[in-house]
Formats: structure tokens, C-alpha cells, sequence
């Protein structure tokens, strides 16, 4: 019996959805391919379609999408780009999510609420995805959801090289906004070379989303320069509150870093008048003209992002762009 011998070989294709095609875009450049073609529009029920204009054959896919408002719109998107693939006989594909959906609804606070983080990881699950790539999942536990590889990639190592690029760390107390946060705060503070950590203990009234009640600062502040890290900055009242709050203690200067800019509703009113001295995000999510402000800084996730998918491509380690810690 004779065998024919194949010639193995890997594709790397790169597809993005209409969410943020900017931060697609970069990260191309950054990899040195180009976006593959499609046709995506919407009828005029609603109802979206996708078609990838080239062959995905044997692909290993990687499917951009950026879970910006309208985010409901975005995820089904994705999906069915991610269905188009397996249809079409991709090889693998990889579902990067720069920012998760619905991660906040990460476990049952009551009875009969839903776990919509784990149904996001189901539905991409039986879409056809064989991995995920995201960037700081609002808790990790949020990994187990996916039966199957997850990236969790970590933009706290952008966020504090700028802070220590461009502020003396002798005299910075790293902040959390609340007291879960408090080991992330830790993580910061080993970054910036052992500062002091404080964090904002907060009530809150259950019958009012996002908004806190009352907060008092536990930790030394007074005199120094507060950096106040989240994970993500929604309609901004907390991070706006937890400043003013700081401010009030003494605090000489206080710089907010956040990874996702989500900035719903008043976000941009309360951020540019809290009185902080830097606004930090990056662009995870698309931070459009009309919701900057002076004070603002938007740094590039496009080469950590870039890196990542080099190394599944490669069947590299992911873990080794974060010294061990991803």
C-alpha cells in the first residue's frame, strides 16, 4: 500500500469584527499580516451576516471582537463570525475578547439570578471555539468557565511600566477601590518595587446599581501619591468618589489606572472633574473622541495582544510574556 506524504504547514488568519477594527488593525500591523476580507452587515430586522471572502480552510483562526455598546449586538457578531469558521473547515480557532462580556455577572448573589459570564463561555463553546483570549477577566475564576484553553493575559504590566515611566515611586500608595481588590492591589505595589497599599471600604444599597453609599480610606494616604487601580471603569461613580474620598485624607496627587474604559453613561463628566491628576486606561475597548478629556491617557494593549497570538500560533507559552504569572 502506498502513502502520500503532505506537506504540513500552519496559517495564521486574522479576523475582526465592526466593534473596535482600530485595535484590529494595530495588532496586524504588529504581526505583519492584514485583516482577512468579509462582508458583514446588518438587515433590516437586526439580523447580522457575515461571509469571509477568502478561504479559511485549515486555518488557525484568530476572531477579534471588542464588547463595546451595543454589546449584545458585538457578541452575536462574533459568534456567528466564529460559526462561519467551523463551517468552513477552519482548523482552530481562537476567540480573542480584549474585554469579557457580562463578566461582572460572574456568580449568584440571589436566588434565581443567572451566571451570565458562564453562559457567554457556553455559547462560544458550542459556536465552535476552541480557545479564548482576554485581558483582565473582572475575577480568574471566570477562566473555568470555558472547557477549553483560556489566555488570561494581564494588563496591569503595561499599566504600571507607565506609572513607574513617569512617576517617583518612593511616595506612591497603590489603592483599591474596595476590598476585593486588595490582592490586586498587592500585585501592583510588587510591580512598582514594594509600596504601601491602601484600599476604599464601601457600602453599597442593593436596590441601587452602581452607585456607592459611603466609603472611608483604610491605609496611610496623607502626603503621598494615591494610584487607584480597577479592572474596569464602568459609569464612574466609585473610582469618582473613591478620589474625592483620597483627596479629603490628604492625598498630594491621585492618578486612576484601569484596563477597560467602558465609560457608560456620565463616566466622562465625573472622571475629568474628580480632580484626579492622570486618567489611565487602554484600548481594550473603543474610547471614542467625545468621551476623552484633557486628563486622559489611552495606551495601546495591540503589542501584548499581538505577542499572544504569536505564541499560540508558534505553540509557545503564553505564560512566559508575564514571567510566570499568566
Amino acid at each position: 500500500m502506498s502513502i502520500k506524504h503532505g506537506v504540513p504547514k500552519k496559517n495564521l488568519m486574522l479576523f475582526s469584527g465592526r466593534a473596535h477594527p482600530e485595535l484590529a488593525e494595530e495588532v496586524a500591523k504588529h504581526l505583519n499580516v492584514s485583516i482577512t476580507p468579509q462582508s458583514a452587515y446588518d438587515f433590516a430586522n437586526g439580523e447580522i451576516f457575515v461571509r469571509f471572502e477568502e478561504s479559511v480552510r485549515g486555518c488557525d483562526a484568530f476572531v477579534m471582537q471588542s464588547a463595546s455598546a451595543p454589546i449584545n449586538q458585538w457578541i452575536m457578531e462574533q459568534l456567528i463570525m466564529v460559526d462561519a469558521l467551523k463551517r468552513a473547515s477552519a482548523k482552530r480557532i481562537t476567540v480573542i475578547m480584549p474585554f469579557y462580556p457580562y463578566a461582572r455577572q460572574d456568580k449568584k448573589h440571589k436566588g434565581r439570578e443567572p451566571i451570565s459570564a458562564r453562559l457567554i463561555a457556553d455559547l462560544f463553546k458550542t459556536a465552535g471555539a476552541d480557545r479564548i483570549m482576554t485581558v483582565d477577566l473582572h475575577t480568574a475564576q471566570i477562566q473555568g468557565f470555558f472547557d477549553g484553553p483560556v489566555d488570561h493575559l494581564f494588563g496591569q504590566t503595561l499599566l504600571s511600566r507607565y506609572i513607574k515611566d513617569n512617576y517617583p515611586a518612593s511616595n506612591i500608595t497603590v489603592v483599591s477601590p474596595d476590598a476585593g481588590r486588595t490582592k490586586l492591589a498587592e500585585k501592583w505595589a510588587d510591580d512598582l518595587g514594594g509600596t504601601p497599599i491602601a484600599f476604599i471600604h464601601k457600602t453599597r444599597d442593593p436596590m441601587r446599581p452602581n452607585e456607592v453609599v459611603a466609603n472611608r480610606v483604610v491605609g496611610e494616604v496623607k502626603g503621598r501619591l494615591c494610584v487607584v487601580i480597577d479592572d474596569m471603569v464602568d459609569t464612574g461613580g466609585t473610582i469618582a468618589k473613591a478620589i474625592h474620598q483620597l483627596l479629603d485624607e490628604g492625598a498630594t496627587d491621585v492618578v486612576m489606572a484601569a484596563t477597560h474604559g467602558v465609560l457608560s453613561g456620565p463616566a466622562r463628566e465625573r472622571l475629568s472633574e474628580c480632580g484626579a491628576k492622570e486618567v489611565i486606561f487602554t484600548n481594550t475597548l473603543p474610547i471614542p473622541d467625545e468621551k476623552r478629556f484633557p486628563q486622559m491617557t489611552v495606551l495601546s494593549i495591540a503589542p501584548l495582544l499581538a505577542r499572544a497570538i504569536q505564541q499560540v500560533f508558534e505553540d509557545g507559552s503564553v505564560t512566559s510574556l508575564f514571567d510566570g504569572d499568566a
